[in-house]
């Protein structure tokens, strides 16, 4: 059992950075992943990235490849989403979300989430 709380969003213009936080709490066991998706209003929630912690993979949309990283600090359940390059088609709420059964690429939804933040980029 996982509790999320994202945090870091804001409003940024276009080419800027943000980095988002995920603060996991509860008891987790290693074998899970964290993913950070998105919603724009109108559009259907995506996956943007995801890191896999039983063999320390990370993945990437391809919309996002190259401008975000996703990391962990496994020692304080941290996981962040550094995103940079921004652009406004980047503009949605940011939801981190933990599986502890599949992973990243988990068939169901995955098992926790987060309360998301809003991640604004002005052209």
């Amino acid at each position: 059992e996982v509790q999320l709380v994202e945090s870091g969003g804001g409003l940024v213009q276009a080419g800027g950075s943000l980095r988002l936080s995920c603060a996991a709490s509860g008891f987790t066991f290693d074998d899970y992943a964290i993913g950070w998706f998105r919603q724009a209003p109108g559009k259907e929630r995506e996956g943007v990235s995801c890191i896999d912690r039983r063999d320390g993979m990370t993945y990437y949309a391809d919309s996002v490849k190259g401008r975000f990283t996703i990391s962990s600090d496994n020692a304080k359940n941290m996981v962040y989403l550094q995103m940079n390059s921004l652009k406004p088609e980047d503009t949605a709420v940011y939801y981190c979300a933990a599986d502890t059964g599949y992973g990243c690429y988990s068939p169901l939804p995955f098992d926790s989430w987060g309360q998301g933040t809003q991640v604004t980029v002005s052209s």
